[in-house]
């Protein structure tokens, strides 16, 4: 067992020790001592708060006090007399029992759960990614079903219009053919009426209503090659989304579901105000909504909105040109129809059997008074001369007779040009309530107008000529 000796002072002249072995020893253990103090003031600044600071001139009690003076709790003096001791604002860890509330401590040194924490930072990253990522796919999908929904929809009014402008050239057809059929009228019946004019007023209104079918089948093709582009862009921004989301454990609707965000471009219905749906977040470069993203969202939401004014637009020009050629049409045959009552007017009461030609000189008393026996008296000279004047008469009358039967003759071939007109007029309105059924495609109008040579007229078959 040690025995310990008690320290005896003793002056340097008793020391055997020679004297710089003496101080050699004595640095060797002050240093010793200030690498202690200072490891251990290193340690304790790895594990310090991260704004203190400590005076190294300072003694190490007060250097205490004044490090642990800012943790204790606060008292103030109430009102009625008492005391109220509250922790120091700030973050920390409140400890109740000493009444003091350090600071947060900051560590400088990597602790064994760093690499832990760094998965976790890691893996909340990539989720926060993937989370703006999938909501950027839903929003950029969702617009894609509203764009292609909007394309299917104009393609169903484009075919709508484009059968009325079918129904127009059609019309067109039929008043060239009503043009061409009246063209066979006889040279006394085409003296320019207003069933005439009807058909110029009727060309003129089916050219405006073809021009302006014209003119909205070609901006819904542009609207169409917009639409299209704009389809494939966010088509191919929400593929580009998708590629940071490898599994999807829920659809995309889904997503915006939870979002609040399921009338983001849907014009069906108006956007409910309840619904407190997540912000869009503001475009970044480098982040999952970009500005590109964002710009195309924004032309996607004005393209539905100028589409849906087309179609609106489109379906009243196509109703109301359907109305108008509707009238247009029967105004024209009530034109024909007005005609032929006219021509059916003008074509009697005159007969034969009216006109008054029955003079007869061989009437039975002349031929009984020839047989008396007075013919041979000598009262025959005035006899003569009473023959001479009945001639004379007779050659009269001949003329007349003659006058009769050419103006006879004059009104059949009229009467004829007249019912042949008739029967055009009956044929073009026939023709026209025939060729107007929707049945009857542009095709068929086209080929019966190729079908015909204007310039073989049709005969007309009389015994009796125009004098």
């Amino acid at each position: 067992m040690r025995l310990l000796i008690p320290a005896v002072e003793r002056s340097q002249d008793t020391r055997v020790g020679a004297a710089a072995w003496h101080q050699e020893a004595q640095a060797k253990i002050q240093k010793a001592c200030q690498v202690t103090e200072r490891c251990a003031q290193d340690a304790v600044t790895m594990w310090q708060p991260k704004d203190s600071m400590l005076d190294p001139h300072m003694a190490s009690h007060l250097r205490r006090a004044a490090h642990i003076q800012p943790w204790r709790f606060c008292v103030e003096m109430l009102k009625g007399g008492g005391m109220s001791e509250k922790p120091p604002p700030g973050e920390g860890v409140t400890l109740w029992k000493s009444k003091m509330k350090p600071p947060v401590w900051h560590a400088r040194l990597p602790l064994p759960l760093n690499r832990d924490a760094l998965a976790l930072q890691t893996a909340e990253l990539v989720h926060t990614h993937a989370r703006g990522a999938r909501l950027t796919a839903a929003r950029l999908a969702h617009a894609q079903e509203q764009i292609n929904g909007q394309l299917r929809r104009l393609q169903r009014q484009r075919e709508a219009t484009d059968y009325r402008l079918s129904e127009v050239r059609k019309g067109l057809l039929i008043n060239q053919q009503s043009v061409k059929l009246r063209g066979y009228r006889p040279k006394s019946e085409k003296v320019p009426d207003k069933a005439d004019s009807m058909l110029t007023w009727e060309k003129e209104e089916l050219k405006n209503m073809k021009r302006k079918m014209e003119k909205d089948m070609e901006k819904s093709e542009a609207m169409l090659k917009t639409l299209a582009t704009c389809h494939d862009t966010l088509a191919f921004y929400c593929k580009e989304r998708l590629q940071a989301v490898d599994l999807m454990n829920q659809p995309l609707i889904k997503v915006l579901g939870q979002a609040g965000r399921y009338s983001w471009v849907n014009l069906s219905r108006a956007s409910t105000p309840r619904i407190q749906g997540e912000k869009t977040p503001p475009p970044d470069p480098v982040g999952t909504y970009t500005p590109e993203c964002a710009i195309e969202l924004y032309e996607a939401k004005r393209l539905l909105m100028e589409s849906k004014d087309t179609l609106q637009e489109m379906a009243k020009n196509v109703e109301d040109i359907r109305e108008r050629q509707q009238q247009t049409g029967d105004r024209v045959c009530a034109s024909l129809a007005q005609k032929m009552r006219e021509t059916s007017e003008l074509k009697g009461p005159l007969s034969k059997n009216y006109l008054e030609t029955r003079e007869k000189l061989d009437r039975p008393l002349v031929r009984v008074h020839q047989r008396h026996v007075g013919t041979q008296l000598a009262e025959a000279k005035r006899l003569a001369q009473s023959t001479d004047e009945l001639q004379r008469h007779i050659s009269h009358l001949e003329k007349n007779l003659e006058g009769l039967l050419a103006k006879r003759k004059n009104l059949a071939y009229s009467l004829h040009c007249k019912m042949i007109g008739q029967d055009l007029d009956s044929d073009v309105v026939r023709l026209r309530l025939r060729q107007r059924h929707p049945h009857v495609r542009c095709q068929q109008a086209q080929g019966l107008v190729n079908d015909w040579d204007p310039r073989t007229p049709v005969r007309i078959e009389s015994s009796a000529n125009p004098q």
